[in-house]
């Protein structure tokens, strides 16, 4: 049997890793981001209610406890759509961060 063909095949493989599908890092990637916006999302909603907390409900249209019960629906939905539209720049940096510790845990 002829080694020097398999030699050749198992230094081919040595010297280059095997490259993922492409499927698989973009995959990754979408997850990243995924996360990422979601992250934001929930930091600009602590942001947001802090914001509302000293605003009384009881205005010239009575929202009441109802309004209190909802608003923290409505700031959720309101963190969701900055978010969505860019937000404050964080979800870029947390994505990088994100996809970085995945490359250095392989």
């Amino acid at each position: 049997m002829d080694t020097s063909g398999l030699e050749t095949q198992a230094a081919i493989l040595a010297a280059k890793p095997l490259a993922k599908p492409a499927s698989a890092s973009a995959k990754n990637e979408s997850q990243a981001s995924k996360a990422a916006q979601d992250f934001e999302a929930v930091f600009i909603n602590e942001f947001l209610g802090s914001m509302f907390e000293g605003i009384p409900t009881d205005g010239p249209f009575g929202g009441g406890p109802w309004e209190q019960m909802f608003r923290s629906m409505m700031i959720d939905q309101y963190a969701k759509s900055i978010a969505s539209q860019g937000g404050f720049g964080l979800s870029d940096a947390i994505k990088r961060q994100l996809l970085a510790a995945q490359e250095n845990r392989k």
